[in-house]
């Protein structure tokens, strides 16, 4: 049996354990609530990371839809781009893919001599941490826009309660 159809036979039980390592990623009290609590309406941030942990595990599988895994990646990434991770923190979930696969499968596949097998699916997980930090970037260059445009109504707003800045009608049919 190759590596890929172990891991398509267990990719329930193995997106299950990632969600897990994800969670654990937040504080302890955070944890407790979106481990328990499986609500999408109660608890939107812990269905998305368990909902992403299934397809992502489908998607890296099938590795036939690039945009189908940004789109994926994209919805977690989203999440923990705004939370109180640094860059790396944020992008750890991926990271704990390679650990979950280590963890089940290496000592079974080092005695077999199929190592290459994990090597190879590694790859994909790398492309994975590659394709996460530029959904990332965009991610936080986003927010990053959304603050500045916020600042600059901000003082627009202020300068125009205090009299100092005119409203200019602009006439279009000079044009």
């Amino acid at each position: 049996m190759t590596f890929e159809s172990q891991l398509a036979e267990r990719k329930a039980e193995l997106a299950e354990k990632w969600a897990d390592l994800v969670l654990r990623t937040y504080p302890k009290e955070t944890q407790k609530v979106w481990g328990r609590q499986k609500d999408r309406f109660q608890n939107p941030v812990g269905a998305t990371i368990i909902e992403t942990t299934r397809e992502l595990m489908d998607l890296i599988l099938e590795w036939a839809d690039a945009e189908g895994i940004a789109r994926s990646l994209d919805k977690l990434i989203r999440i923990r781009s705004v939370q109180d991770f640094s860059p790396s923190q944020a992008l750890s979930f991926v990271f704990l893919l390679k650990k979950l696969l280590r963890d089940e499968f290496f000592q079974p596949m080092k005695a077999e001599g199929g190592l290459e097998e994990l090597m190879r699916f590694e790859a994909k997980v790398d492309n994975l941490a590659m394709m996460s930090f530029d959904i990332y970037t965009k991610s936080r260059e986003m927010i990053y826009r959304m603050r500045v445009d916020e600042v600059k109504r901000a003082q627009s707003s202020l300068l125009r309660k205090a009299g100092l800045v005119a409203d200019v009608a602009v006439d279009s049919s000079a044009d």
